[in-house]
């Protein structure tokens, strides 16, 4: 009976450090994508914040991004809230919802 009392107790010391190990892991991961990404940006892109504003990229430092919104509004962000770079072949370049014009359920009553 002392064999399966010891494989209990490894059990116990290898699963909490294998789940620590895990973690640590994706994080590093997560690390990695994201610097591959931050080196990857150029003037030009369209990109996506962390806050999920949208924009096209129209300056680049080490620690900032100016962002070009909208027509001739530009907002600076610290160049590690940008999230993804946005296909702009994806979205065919035009906006949806209220800001483009269309109307929304409310509207039409």
């Amino acid at each position: 009976m002392p064999q399966g009392n010891e494989t209990g107790s490894l059990l116990f010391l290898a699963l909490p450090l294998a789940l620590i190990g895990f973690m640590f892991w994706t994080q590093r991961r997560r690390q990695r994508q994201a610097q591959v990404l931050q080196s990857s940006i150029t003037v030009g892109d369209e990109v996506c914040t962390t806050s999920g504003l949208f924009g096209r990229v129209t300056a680049l430092s080490d620690t900032v991004a100016t962002l070009e919104v909208a027509p001739g509004i530009t907002v600076r962000f610290d160049r590690r809230a940008v999230a993804t770079k946005v296909d702009s072949a994806a979205t065919g370049g035009a906006t949806t919802g209220p800001a483009a014009g269309t109307t929304t359920p409310t509207d039409a009553a």
